[in-house]
């Protein structure tokens, strides 16, 4: 999408994730809320076996997340990040994920340029030379 689409094309989709959490799940801006097993009945015609555990992500429930617009027009509420392997984002795409494996972990901070009002993100798997470089664009970036 170009750069003045009224949507925000993300270079990274695991930013994008963070960014759905924060809007959707902590704002509450974002919407319609997403409610997995309404999305389940409604996209997903096999079985999911729950109880046995989930552990690897939902294809479906990945792709919407990732095919899910967020309009350009909600970037400037985003001030904060906050990754932590109990997001909510995360517990729809994998219910059972444990948080030991690198799914969710952000390669690509490019898309931080989308948010001019961000101040601090608080993540998990990056590196102390990516934390300094969030630092020197003048956030506060830390590990979790």
């Amino acid at each position: 999408m170009a750069e003045n689409s009224e949507y925000i094309d993300f270079a990274d989709p695991n930013f994008k994730l963070l960014v759905i959490e924060e809007l959707m799940y902590n704002q509450r801006v974002l919407s319609p809320m997403f409610e997995l097993q309404e999305f389940l009945a409604a996209n997903v015609e096999r079985e999911l076996d729950f109880a046995g555990g989930i552990y690897e992500p939902i294809p479906e429930v990945l792709e919407h997340f990732h095919k899910l617009p967020i309009p350009r027009e909600l970037a400037d509420k985003v001030e904060e990040l906050y990754q932590d392997g109990g997001n909510k984002v995360y517990m729809a795409i994998t219910p059972q994920w444990d948080g030991e494996d690198d799914t969710f972990v952000i390669t690509d901070f490019s898309d931080t340029q989308h948010f001019p009002n961000l101040q601090s993100l608080t993540l998990f798997g990056v590196d102390e030379a990516t934390l300094e470089a969030l630092r020197s664009k003048g956030l506060e970036a830390d590990l979790l």
